[in-house]
C-alpha cells in the first residue's frame, strides 16, 4: 500500500522527533530510516527535514548534523528526480545552516556544505546564486563559503568554471586581508581546486559548454595569487599552511603566463625542494614538484636545465629511503618522485644517465637498489629517449650483475624484465642478462623450498625466486616472436634429452654423469626459442651450471 503525502510527512516527523536520543546506535538507525524513506519519497522527506530544522532553531548542532547528513544522502541518491522548488528550499536551508555561526564548528558546517555540493551537481546556478550573496568584495567570507566553492569546482567542472573568473577577481584582494592560518589554508585549498578544475575543463573543450575558454582567461589572476602564496605564505612557520601552499602551487603553475613561470623557476624550484628538509611527510612536496616540472617542460623552459643537478640530488635520496608499505602516503611519494624522474629523463636523458649509472657501483646498498628502481622506471616510461642509450645502459649493468645482495638481485631482475619488454636483450650484451636470470632461477638443493626466511636480507628467499620466475615471462614472450606456436610440454636441445636424478643421495653422481643422461621434470619443460639456442645450444654444454642445480622447476615459461 502506497503512503500518502500526509503519511510520509507524519512518519518523517516522528523519526525526526526521536533524533535527540542519546544512544549513538539509535541515532544511526534513525538516520538510515530517514534515508530509506527518502528513497521512495525524496521531496516529502526533504521538506519535512527543512520544516523540522526551521521550527527547532535551538536544536543543538550534533542533532542537526544527523539530519543534514540524511538530507545529503537523499539528494545524492535522487538528484535526477529532484524538482526545482525542493532544490531551492534545500539550498536556502543548507546555506543558512552553514553560515549561521561565525565561529568554526566543523561537523555542522561541513554537513551543510556537503548538502550544497550535492545539490550543485545538478542545480549549480541556483547554488551559486545563493552562496555568492555571502561572498562580497572587501569582506572576508565565511571559511565554508570558500570550501564549498572549491568542492563544487571538483564535482561540477563544466558548471563551475564559468563562475571562476569573477570569483578569482573578487578573491584576490581578500588574500591580503587574511590573518589567520585557517583562512589562508582554505584560500590555498580553493586555488588548488580551481586550478585543477580549469585544467580539466581545458583538457575537455570538445565537451565543454563554452569551447572558447582559454588559459589566458585566468592567467593574470592566478599569477597574482601565486605571488602572495609563494612570497609570503610559504614562509610561514606553520607546517600545515606550508603544505596547503605547496599543494596549490603545483596546479597553479600550469595556468601561469609562460614568461612569468620562466622568470620564477630559479626561485620556485629551490623553494619547493627546501621543503623536503622541513617535512617528514613529503608526498605533497613531490607531487607539486612533478606538476611544476611538467608545466616547465610543456612550455619549453630553458631555465630548467640549470636546475637539473639540484633536482637529481634532491630526488634521488627520496627513492633510496626505506618504503613503509603500510603507509599509503609514503608509497604515493615514491611514485610521485619516480614520475619526476620520468619527466627529467624525457627532457635530459644524458644528464640523468650521467648521474645515475655511477651510483650502481656505490658501496651503500640502498643507493644501489634505489638507483636500479629509477633505471627500471626510466626504461619503461622514457623508452623513446633511451632507445639510442641501450648499449650504454647494458654495459653499465656489469657491476649489479655480480652483486651478491638479495635486495639488489631483486632490483636487477626487475630491471632486466623491463629491458625484455623494450628490446634491450636483442642488443650486444643482452645475452648476459638472460644468463643472469637463468642462473638466479637455479637454487642449490640445500637451499630449496624449505628455506623460508632470510634474516640477513630481511625477506623471504622464496619470494625472490618468484620474482625471478616472473621475470622470465617477458623474456620468453620476446623469444617466441617470429616463430610458430608450439605446445610448451617438452624441453629439447639438439634432440638430446636431459636426465636428472631426483634423490639427494645420488645428486653428486648425477653431476658427474654425461650431461646427455640428465632429465628435467616434464612439468617444467619448455621450448627454447631459436634466439636462445643460438647462444645456449647445445643446452647442457653452453650452460654447464644447469647440470648441478638442485631446482629447475622454475623454468616453466608458459
Amino acid at each position: 500500500m502506497k503512503m500518502t503525502e500526509s503519511n510520509v510527512k507524519r512518519l518523517a516527523t516522528t523519526l525526526l522527533g526521536a533524533i535527540t536520543d542519546k544512544d549513538p546506535l539509535v541515532q544511526e538507525q534513525l538516520c538510515n530510516s530517514l534515508c530509506y524513506l527518502g528513497e521512495s519519497k525524496a521531496e516529502e522527506t526533504l521538506n519535512a527535514c527543512d520544516e523540522y530544522l526551521r521550527q527547532h532553531e535551538k536544536l543543538v548542532y550534533p542533532y542537526r548534523v544527523i539530519i543534514l547528513k540524511a538530507m545529503e544522502t537523499i539528494v545524492k541518491n535522487n538528484i535526477d528526480e529532484l524538482d526545482r522548488c525542493t532544490a531551492k528550499i534545500v539550498i536556502i536551508l543548507a546555506s543558512n545552516e552553514m553560515t549561521k555561526s561565525k565561529e568554526l564548528i566543523l561537523d555542522w558546517q561541513q554537513a551543510a556544505s556537503s548538502v550544497l555540493v550535492a545539490v550543485g551537481k545538478r542545480f549549480i546556478n541556483r547554488v551559486m546564486e545563493e552562496v555568492l550573496t555571502k561572498f562580497q568584495p572587501g569582506i572576508l567570507p565565511h571559511y565554508f563559503v570558500m570550501q564549498t566553492f572549491a568542492n563544487l569546482s571538483v564535482t561540477n567542472v563544466f558548471g563551475m568554471v564559468p563562475f571562476l573568473n569573477s570569483i578569482l577577481t573578487t578573491m584576490l584582494p581578500m588574500l591580503h586581508l587574511a590573518r589567520q592560518d585557517q583562512m589562508k589554508a582554505v584560500f590555498c585549498f580553493a586555488l588548488q581546486h580551481f586550478s585543477d578544475s580549469i585544467l580539466e575543463y581545458l583538457a575537455n573543450l570538445d565537451q565543454a559548454p563554452d569551447p572558447t575558454v582559454r588559459k589566458d582567461t585566468f592567467s593574470t589572476e592566478i599569477f597574482s595569487a601565486y605571488d602572495v602564496l609563494f612570497n609570503h605564505w610559504l614562509q610561514s612557520r606553520e607546517g600545515k599552511l606550508r603544505l596547503a601552499v605547496v599543494q596549490a602551487l603545483g596546479p597553479m603553475s600550469h595556468l601561469m603566463p609562460s614568461e612569468k613561470l620562466e622568470e620564477q623557476l630559479p626561485r620556485l624550484i629551490p623553494g619547493i625542494i627546501a621543503l623536503y628538509k622541513k617535512h617528514s611527510e613529503t608526498f605533497y612536496v613531490s607531487k607539486s614538484l612533478g606538476q611544476i616540472l611538467e608545466a616547465s617542460v610543456n612550455m619549453g623552459s630553458r631555465t630548467l636545465e640549470v636546475q637539473v643537478d639540484m633536482l637529481l640530488a634532491a630526488l634521488h635520496p627520496q627513492i633510496c629511503a626505506p618504503v613503509d608499505s603500510f603507509n599509503p602516503l609514503v608509497i604515493k611519494n615514491h611514485n610521485e618522485v619516480l614520475r619526476c624522474f620520468t619527466i627529467l629523463a624525457c627532457s635530459f636523458p644524458d644528464r640523468l644517465l650521467a648521474f645515475l649509472l655511477p651510483k650502481l657501483e656505490n658501496s651503500n646498498e640502498r643507493i644501489r637498489v634505489g638507483t636500479l628502481h629509477i633505471m627500471r622506471q626510466v626504461i619503461n616510461s622514457a623508452s623513446v629517449q633511451m632507445e639510442i642509450k641501450k648499449p650504454f645502459i647494458l654495459s653499465s649493468m656489469k657491476f649489479p650483475l655480480v652483486d651478491t645482495n638479495n635486495k639488489v638481485k631483486r632490483a636487477v631482475v626487475q630491471v632486466i624484465s623491463a629491458m625484455a619488454h623494450h628490446g634491450y636483450l636483442e642488443q650486444p650484451g643482452g645475452e648476459m642478462m638472460i644468463e643472469y636470470i637463468l642462473r638466479q632461477c637455479a637454487l642449490p638443493p640445500e637451499l630449496g623450498p624449505e628455506v623460508q626466511w632470510c634474516p640477513q636480507q630481511g625477506f623471504y628467499q622464496r619470494s625472490l625466486l618468484q620474482e625471478r620466475k616472473t621475470s622470465l615471462e617477458p623474456i620468453s614472450q620476446e623469444a617466441r616472436k617470429g616463430r610458430p606456436a608450439t605446445h610448451p610440454s617438452r624441453v629439447k636441445s639438439s634432440n638430446t634429452k636431459i636426465q636428472r636424478r631426483r634423490s639427494r643421495s645420488s645428486s653428486q653422481e648425477a653431476i658427474q654423469e654425461p650431461k646427455s643422461q640428465l632429465e628435467v621434470k616434464p612439468k617444467s619443460e619448455v621450448i627454447l626459442d631459436r634466439k636462445f639456442r643460438t647462444f645456449y645450444s647445445p643446452f647442457p654444454t653452453s650452460l654447464p651450471f644447469l647440470s648441478s642445480v638442485g631446482t629447475i622447476e622454475v623454468f616453466q615459461f608458459a
